[in-house]
């Protein structure tokens, strides 16, 4: 097993990956350069709503390199650790809300016994289910 899951990201692999796709390197350099300059929203709240994205979509390239560019944005430490926990409490608060369809699954593939409807049975009642017939 390699000593780091993720190999480091230098410049040769910069432009090894620009050599492959030149076009394509430079349009997202292009909309990385616009989406992150100055606008509706000051570009240190986008480096910090970067940084909350990178921890959702867990990826440690775009957490360290929008982390400094961040405090280079004039970010502080407690800023930026505000918009991790806010990233945390959205991938926790996905996964509440997605009860949504567990929750549609019991109701339609149970049915209590004693005559409660599913919906009961899921909000505590707890009575003994039978498959639907």
């Amino acid at each position: 097993m390699p000593e780091n899951l993720y190999p480091p990201h230098t410049a040769r692999t910069a432009r090894r990956r620009r050599s492959l796709a030149p076009k394509t390197d430079a349009a997202f350099a292009e909309l990385s350069e616009r989406v992150f300059a100055e606008g509706a929203l000051p570009a240190k709240t986008k480096e910090l709503i970067a940084i909350a994205v990178a921890h959702v979509t867990q990826c440690p390239y775009c957490i360290r390199s929008h982390t400094r560019r961040a405090l280079r944005r004039g970010a502080t430490a407690e800023e930026i650790m505000e918009s991790i926990w806010i990233a945390a409490e959205m991938r926790a608060g996905a996964a509440v809300a997605h009860a949504a369809i567990a929750i549609d699954a019991m109701e339609s593939e149970v049915l209590p016994r004693n005559g409660n409807t599913a919906t009961n049975a899921v909000q505590g009642a707890a009575p003994e289910l039978r498959p639907r017939t």
